[in-house]
């Protein structure tokens, strides 16, 4: 199993979508680690160092667009690779995530875990 030693950061404050997508993705030999904030969200990617990142962008104390401009400023948070997981559209998002270097942007609504699984599989391989 190749992702049995992939690490998935999420950042989301909805426990509740967090939580889902943990399971989801522990149930396929992923390690997961969650943060529900920005700002517990930089440090988890910082000290984590996880193969990729879900970012919701509507957050509190840092939004995402922020904490993904934080981390691009750093040497080792340049080549993190990100999916925007959001309930935002595409043309609702910040103009700022267009030049930070987003894997992809994915709605919420639009894709069942499952597909957003499948997603983060094809990312990373």
């Amino acid at each position: 199993m190749a992702q049995a030693s992939r690490k998935i950061a999420i950042v989301e404050d909805d426990l509740a979508i967090s939580q889902m997508y943990r399971m989801k993705f522990e149930a396929e030999g992923y390690t997961v680690q969650t943060a529900d904030n920005g700002k517990v969200g930089f440090d988890l990617i910082k000290n984590f160092n996880p193969d990729i990142v879900l970012l919701d962008l509507m957050m509190p104390e840092m939004n995402g667009d922020e904490l993904l401009e934080k981390i691009r400023k750093e040497d080792w948070g340049e080549d993190v690779k990100v999916i925007v997981l959001t309930n935002l559209g595409q043309e609702e998002a910040p103009d700022s995530l267009r030049t930070l270097n987003v894997h992809s942007f994915i709605v919420k609504a639009e894709m069942t875990p499952k597909q957003v699984a499948e997603h983060v599989k094809q990312a990373l391989a």
